[in-house]
């Protein structure tokens, strides 16, 4: 199982950016999906993740300003009103249970967020 994460870049305060997620591979059901981020010297952190019921969780940092949606193996990132301290590396995280009928816990490559004030 792959995820595919695209989108981020350089924006300025106030600025929106779209960043998008998508599951490939052999997979039986995907649970949660979700988008973490890590800046220079912090551990990586929750931004927004959604089950697959559509129940959505918000780090209290990104509530009004992030919308987090889920279509089928696809999970995007909606960042509005940026702020200089959102600039990290963001990551999307998955799990679920593969063909095989394992679970997994996959994580996509990483993309830059850079937030100038």
């Amino acid at each position: 199982v792959q995820l595919q994460a695209s989108g981020g870049g350089l924006v300025q305060a106030g600025g929106s950016l779209r960043l998008s997620c998508q599951a490939s591979g052999k997979i039986r059901s995907l649970n949660v999906m979700g988008w973490y981020r890590q800046a220079p010297g912090n551990d990586r952190q929750l931004v927004a993740r959604v089950s697959a019921f559509g129940s959505t969780v918000y780090a209290d940092s990104v509530k009004e300003r992030f919308t987090i949606d889920r279509a089928n193996t696809t999970v995007t990132l909606q960042m509005d009103m940026l702020r200089p301290e959102d600039t990290a590396i963001y990551y999307c995280g998955a799990d679920g249970v593969d063909h095989k009928g394992s679970r997994f816990i996959n994580w996509g490559q990483g993309t830059e967020v850079t937030v100038s004030s």
